[in-house]
């Protein structure tokens, strides 16, 4: 039996997994696996704008039965947060359509602290994370001393407190540095944790349910739609991606299965989700980087700014070695690819599109070898510079609602995307809106 679609970013992030996910979920089992709320998901349904964080993006679906699942760090009030602000906005949440693992992991207030801290003492060598205390509570769980979201329901005060007191005494070299901060003896890093913890998860309680529960069973029923949804993206991936510059899990397509408890014999589909150019948060080596007017016209044109934190996203040109090399991996069967209007209107103002097809070596003394090219990410990335096939001007894609009336070159751009990838481009986004999707 195969009735999972899984759904992965392939680049650095935000290339709109939230959009695809949305999409394809109806009358579906949804999950997401991995990650915490330095995700932002955003969808746009009907005109109306969501910005999700810890939740499935197929919650604002009526019928659907979403799951946050093991692999997924919370950060408690967040996720509270988010369930009052779509509920306000007539969106409904119930422990009905809405599970909460006990296996997941709990973001407390110290791990923020540590993050913070811990990035600042990091100097220029800083990772530029989100500062959400999404690795310093991975950190915990890998040293298994973290807290999780069934202990809201399983310890009581005593164990809750006694844990929290292991956690201080283990870390308490760290919190001397907080000689200012509330979490600077074990009473009050006690008091301050556990309050946090009460106050958000007795909110949270009614949602908490062992989630085998309903995946084992819905993994046998072939009438049952599951889809799984990925948060950040394969280059971010703490084993394959641009090592150190990545996040503290595992958003490949077989970390995301693994977060969520599924085995890889159950996908039937494997969507890898990308932007018709790259993008990127934080630090780390970008090849097709824009440092110039082209950088920030994708920007604006995109609207490339954080769904978490506002921060101005780095821009450059569809980069296919990376591409390529992120679809074998992951073992992708089909491409999902957004802001091909976007790139049509970068194309119309400066006259061409630029796509990344190799990779050369900079030179580097006497071991430079002249011409040197490879199409595959190297380890040494940063130390390679971009070989780029050019398309003449741009294209417009307004009023289209099928491939044949998508401009010429427009379509002679996705055919040489999946000629060079050797993977079919099913979904293509021509706007921003679930409604502006072309199946091709």
């Amino acid at each position: 039996m195969s009735n999972v679609t899984l759904i992965v970013g392939l680049q650095w992030g935000d290339e709109g997994k939230g959009r695809v996910s949305h999409y394809v979920s109806n009358d579906a089992l949804c999950i997401r696996s991995t990650g915490g709320n330095n995700a932002g998901h955003t969808v746009v349904a009907n005109g109306k704008k969501f910005a999700l964080h810890l939740l499935p993006s197929a919650i604002i679906k009526p019928n659907n039965v979403c799951i946050i699942a093991a692999g997924v760090v919370v950060d408690i009030k967040v996720l509270c947060e988010e369930i009052n602000t779509l509920q306000k906005a007539g969106v409904k949440i119930t422990p009905m359509n809405l599970i909460l693992s006990p296996r997941a992991q709990i973001i407390c207030p110290y791990h923020i602290e540590m993050d913070k801290l811990q990035e600042m003492r990091k100097g220029d060598k800083k990772v530029g994370t989100t500062l959400r205390g999404i690795g310093p509570c991975y950190a915990e769980k890998a040293n298994r001393t973290n807290l999780r979201i069934g202990d809201l329901i399983y310890k009581s005060e005593y164990e809750i407190k006694a844990q929290l007191h292991l956690i201080w005494e283990l870390n308490r070299k760290t919190y001397d540095f907080y000689s200012d901060s509330c979490f600077c003896t074990p009473a009050n890093f006690i008091k301050e944790n556990f309050e946090y913890l009460s106050t958000y998860g007795n909110a949270l309680k009614a949602f908490i349910k062992d989630e085998r529960s309903v995946i084992l069973p819905a993994l046998e029923d072939d009438n049952t739609n599951i889809v799984v949804e990925g948060a950040q993206a394969f280059y971010l991936d703490l084993e394959q991606g641009d090592y150190p510059y990545v996040t503290s899990s595992y958003p490949s397509s077989c970390g995301t299965l693994a977060g969520a408890g599924i085995g890889p014999k159950y996908v039937k589909n494997n969507y890898g989700v990308i932007k018709a150019y790259c993008s990127r948060v934080g630090e780390g080596p970008f090849n097709t980087e824009l440092f110039d007017e082209v950088g920030n016209l994708i920007r604006e044109l995109g609207h490339e700014y954080g769904t978490t934190t506002g921060r101005p996203r780095r821009c450059g040109w569809l980069d296919l070695v990376r591409l390529n090399t992120a679809i074998k991996i992951n073992g992708i069967t089909a491409l999902c690819l957004n802001h091909l209007d976007t790139i049509g209107k970068v194309g119309l103002q400066v006259g061409y599109i630029n796509v990344c097809i190799g990779y050369q070596k900079l030179p580097q003394g006497r071991s430079f070898v002249a011409n040197q090219e490879i199409t595959y990410v190297p380890v040494d990335a940063d130390k390679y510079t971009p070989v780029y096939k050019t398309f003449q001007d741009g294209w417009d894609t307004t009023g289209c609602t099928s491939y044949d009336q998508l401009p010429a070159n427009a379509k002679e751009f996705i055919e040489f995307i999946e000629e060079y990838t050797s993977t079919p481009i099913k979904f293509i986004g021509i706007g921003p809106d679930e409604k502006d999707t072309i199946i091709k």
